[in-house]
This record gives structure tokens, sequence and C-alpha cells, in this order.
């Protein structure tokens, strides 16, 4: 199977394109829409035998060239001095892109005679019409018939004005900037010599997916590049006011409900344990307290199921006495003015508080970046479909978020507050803009409704206008980037003293009978949370920890809620079948890390770990949007989690 409408000119058509022309930087696109293997195209080896006695400085092979964020970045710096002209081996559209990157001559090295519209989904503001006619070669890389409104292959019509075409005045005359380009290139002479060019009508003239491209060009690049928007089906309990869940008969508490080390247990069998009271302690930097959620006893200690890890966790399982009696150590702390950067600090991590929005990383590791911090960012967009947790949180707790806010930025020594939140929370957004009014420092920013747009990086592109390097964190760039939920929790564990052992969790889904919004108990079982809320309906579903983009498939429901649990969703079992990959290109669009997630399924498959780790595979957070585009509905996610754990032994070997 191969769609692949290009191929390189003939000799002699290339021989006369290349009379008079050296110094070339050869550009080849690896094709789309074709069968993809890692195999190397043959063009740009075939091209340098036929451009024999021409010395070429230099040569660059680039996936899906017309997707002018990623080219831009992969040929910068790789153009030598010295180079005269560029040749591009692509269709129309990445010789469109890179004529506009490129101060230099660009041109084509190829022919589409055959083409019938078909190219990469890149969401380029370039098209192709499909004419079968390139006029690339001779107008600079802009192309007349796309770009002129009239179609003029010979010249503007004199009707422009200001460089405004006469039929659309929103639209710079395309022969305006033609006659620019070549004249600051010193080739309008040149074209001025051509003869007279006559378009052959009777070839094809399609335009496949233009419609498509403009329908949603418009917010493309909002906020980040890439991006998706899955149905959002926040229906089900947006409106649905928080409830507590009732009190859990036994509670089962993993030692690593965060990123690092399990804690170590302080505690033993048979002991008597009080709400809030410290069970285990963490051993290490990267680890995090744990604390009990109920007042009991502790009936074992040892392995049991986790949600995201499987059997053999390490837990602490204690049985209510239904009393909830309070420890000691859950008392008030001073005021935030009163306490000193190195207290909440303190408090944070004695208390246990993670990262609640999924990650589960230390929070008190944040609150100490090292760097000097420019703003904090909260994140209350809750872009995952389905969920609604973090949206009660906002609207019933809004002046603990607040204060969380201001906790951390006294921490990090930030001078500004930023709270993120959707669009598609109207509400929220006008209940916090009302609680901030007055603080100078804090300000409510509404984000187009984009997923993976609560994504740190994505967020910290959105609202500062600043990209965390490969390998880098948000501290190194000047940011804290924290979870509505988490800095609720940290409000609770300064203004009341009372550690990480309950949360917010949306149990929701077009397949849960009854849904809603409850403040659980850490430990709780995710069963008994389901038979509370009616089970399921029909047999074909789906139970996830999480939302449907990044949450955990539950084949075992007899797991507890722990510290990262922000949903338990039903949903309709997705049975759609896998077919083989046809280098559409969708998933390198839409992938918010610039990453091209095909390449890391296929060198996954192919156990080729240094390939994975050259395209940059540890870059991804597993955000699935390229695996919801996917059109062979592939599991590059899996994929991708198999190639990042080929990368880890990569690494120990060395």
């Amino acid at each position: 199977m191969n769609y692949t409408k290009y191929v390189l000119k003939s000799n002699d058509e290339l021989a006369a394109l290349l009379e008079g022309k050296d110094n070339l930087f050869v550009v080849a696109c690896n094709k789309c829409f074709k069968e993809f293997d890692t195999i190397e195209e043959p063009d740009l080896a075939e091209f340098e035998k036929l451009a024999e006695g021409k010395t070429i400085t230099g040569a660059a092979k680039v996936d899906f060239l017309c997707n002018s964020v990623q080219t831009e970045r992969k040929l910068a710096g790789l153009i030598p001095e010295g180079t005269e002209n560029v040749v591009v081996i692509s269709c129309g559209l990445g010789v469109q892109t890179v004529a506009e990157l490129e101060d230099k001559p660009v041109f084509t090295a190829t022919n589409s005679l055959n083409y019938v519209g078909h190219h990469g989904m890149a969401l380029t503001k370039k098209t192709c019409g499909a004419c079968a006619q390139c006029y690339l070669n001779v107008t600079g890389g802009i192309c007349p018939i796309v770009d002129c409104s009239k179609s003029l292959i010979n010249g503007q019509c004199g009707g422009a004005k200001d460089g405004k075409c006469e039929i659309d005045p929103k639209k710079d005359c395309a022969w305006e900037k033609i006659n620019a380009r070549l004249a600051k290139q010193g080739r309008l002479d040149e074209f001025r010599s051509q003869p007279v060019q006559v378009r052959d009508y009777s070839k094809a003239g399609v335009n496949v997916i233009k419609e498509y491209v403009s329908a949603i060009r418009e917010g493309r690049f909002d906020g980040y590049y890439g991006g998706v928007h899955p149905c959002e089906r926040k229906e089900y309990s947006e409106h649905i006011s928080l409830k507590t869940f009732p009190e859990p008969e036994t509670v089962i508490i993993p030692l690593s409900m965060h990123v690092g080390a399990p804690a170590t247990p302080v505690v033993q069998v048979g002991d008597t344990v009080k709400v809030g009271q410290k069970i285990a302690e963490a051993p290490s930097f990267i680890s995090c307290n744990v604390h009990s959620s109920v007042s009991g006893t502790v009936v074992e200690i040892g392995p049991h199921t986790h949600p995201n890890k499987g059997p053999g966790v390490e837990s602490i399982v204690i049985k209510s006495d239904g009393q909830n009696t309070l420890h000691e150590s859950v008392q008030p702390n001073k005021s935030l003015d009163e306490l000193s950067v190195d207290e909440i600090v303190d408090i944070v991590r004695e208390k246990g508080i993670t990262g609640m929005g999924g990650a589960g990383f230390p929070t008190y590791v944040k609150l100490k970046p090292g760097k000097p911090i420019d703003a904090v960012l909260l994140n209350g967009c809750e872009c995952e479909p389905i969920l609604t947790a973090d949206h009660r949180v906002l609207l019933e707790f809004a002046d603990d978020v607040i204060f969380g806010l201001k906790a951390i930025m006294k921490a990090v020594d930030a001078p500004k507050g930023v709270i993120v939140i959707e669009d598609n929370k109207p509400d929220a957004v006008e209940l916090v803009k009302s609680k901030i009014a007055g603080c100078d420092n804090l300000e409510v920013v509404v984000a187009k409704t984009k997923y993976p747009q609560g994504a740190e990086k994505m967020l910290i592109k959105k609202v500062m206008k600043r990209q965390v390097p490969s390998g880098k964190l948000p501290a190194d760039v000047g940011a804290v980037v924290s979870n509505v939920s988490t800095a609720k929790a940290i409000s609770d564990a300064i203004q009341k003293g009372m550690p990480l052992v309950e949360r917010v969790v949306s149990v929701t889904g077009e397949r849960m009978k009854n849904p809603g919004n409850y403040i659980v108990k850490i430990g709780t079982n995710v069963q008994d949370i389901i038979d509370y809320c009616g089970g399921t309906t029909g047999e074909d579903v789906t139970i996830k920890m999480g939302g449907p983009m990044m949450g955990a498939q539950l084949k075992d429901t007899e797991v507890p809620i722990i510290k990262g649990s922000n949903g338990i969703i039903a949903i309709d079992t997705d049975h759609t079948e896998t077919v083989e990959c046809i280098k559409c290109g969708r998933c390198a669009d839409v992938c918010p890390m610039e990453l091209t997630p095909m390449n890391f399924a296929k060198y996954a498959d192919e156990g080729n770990a240094q390939a994975l780790l050259d395209n940059n595979i540890m870059d991804c957070f597993q955000c699935r949007c390229c695996e919801y585009i996917c059109s062979s509905k592939i599991p590059l996610v899996a994929k991708i989690g198999v190639g990042k754990n080929m990368v880890m032994e990569l690494k120990k070997k060395c």
C-alpha cells in the first residue's frame, strides 16, 4: 500500500533544473500515506547520483516536511554557509514550507504528474490544488494556483490594493508576494524571461483536505502546538455537588502512592491508629509520608493489588472503628503570614502531600526549586474528558485553593500566581475571578478547551510563552505548576493540620448508573464505590481509574483509592481493530511535545532502543493524543511504554 504521489523528475528535467546552479543543500521528505517501515527512502540517494559534479553542502531527511513547526526546528542551523540553493524532494506542500522558512532560492526536484490530492495531514497554512502542474520552481515556492484568488499563472491582474486581493481583501496578493520574494533572491529577471505558462485544465484539480484544514486551523496553535478535542462528556456529573462518601469498614493504604521510593511503615499489626496519624515515613528525598485515613486497628501489613502498579505492592490494612478520632498532631498551624518558607515546606512534607493531578510527585520537592520562580501556575483545566472532580473543587473550595496558591507562592518566592481554567467551566471562572478581585498578584487565565491543556509544559507555554527544553523541568524556565486539588490539600495541611487522607473523586461515565462527585478516604475500595453508585449499566463496560485518555484500565476493581485517584469512570469498551500504520502523519500533528509517535511504535517493535533515545521518546508523557487520532488504531501508548523501558535498560548498560 503506497499512496505517495510524488516522484523524482526525469534525468533530463533534473539536468535542466540544475543547469547553472551549484552548492546545493537537499531536503527530502520521508513520504506519507504509505506502508510504514523504517527502511530509508531512496529518493535522496538517487538525486545525489543524478547531481554528480555538483557540490552538495549537506542533506536532511524530515518526516512530514509540510509540518512547519517541526520542520523549522529540525532544519534550524543545518544549512551551512556557502549554500546557494535548496533543493526539496517532496510534494508541493513541503516545497512551500521550506521556501517560506529559507531566504535562499528553493527548488523542487520532483514532479507530481499522477498527483491526485493525497498528502500528509499536517495542518500547514499551505494548501495544494493538486493541479498536476507545479509552478513552484519559477514562482519562488509560492503557489499561484491556491494563493492567488484567480489562480493567475503569469503575473498579477493589477487589481491589488495595499497588497490585498480585490476579490478577498483579507488575503495578501499572491503575485506581490511572488515578485517580492523573487526580487529578494535576484530572480525577477529570470522569471520575466520565462515563456507564458499555459495551464492544462484536463489534469486533476482536487484538494481533499482543504475543508478539513480550514475548519480547524483557527485553533491549531492556540496556546501550544498539537492536542485534540475529544467529546467532553462532562454533563454526567459536572452539576452534582460534592458529598462525603460513607465511612469504609476497612482501608487498604499502599505505601507507594507517589513518585519515588515506597514509604517505610512506622506502625505494626495490632497498633491502634487515628485519623491523620503518620503510619509510614518517607525513606528518601523523593518519597512521601503516608497517614491513616481512619481511626481503628492495623490488621495487616503486606502485599496488595495497586490500581496502577498491579499486585504485590506493600500496603497497610486498617479496620475502622467508625469513630474518626483525630490524631493529636492534627492541629492548625500559624497564619500564613507568620509561617517561614522552611516551615511551609516542612508542613507539606510532613503531611504527605503529592501532586493530585495523577502524577503523584512529592509536592514539597517542587517547593524547593533552587532557582528563581517568576510564577506559580495552578492547573484548574481538568482537560480530561468526563472527569469533574477539580471543577467541583474550584466551585466548593475556591477559598482553600487560593490559600494554597498563596502558600506555594510564598514558599518559592514567586511574585505572581495564575489559576488556569478551561472555558468549558464558566461558573468556576466567574467564581474564582470574584474571589481574587483586588489581588494584584493573582490572575485567572481562561484557556480554550483542548486536551492536554492541563499538562504542565502546555500550561507554561500557554501562560508564560516559554518552552521547557527537553530533559528540563518547569523550574528551569521560572515556573512551578500544581493542581488545584493539591493547593486545596496544602490549605488543609496549614489551616487544619490535616494530612492528605482524603480526596475528591468523580464517579461517572456513560455506563455508571448514578454518577456523582465524592470526598473519599484514601484506601477506600473502588468496587464499594461503584456499588454505592448503583453499579454499571450493560455488559460490555470498561472501568478506568482516571480519565479516558490517561487513566489506567482496572481489570480488578478490588483496589484502593490512592492520592492520585481523581476519577472512576465506566465507559463503553472500544473494540476497534488495529491495522497497519499508513504513515498518515496525524500522530505527529497532534503530539503536544512535537514528537513523531509512529516512529516510537516502529522502533519499539524492532527493539531499536538507540533510535528511540535519539528520537526523544523520554519527552513523551503518554497523553494518548496520538492513539486517539490514529487512523490505524495502533496501541501507541502501550508501545511507547515498552520503548521507554528499553531506553532505561540501554541507559543502565551505558
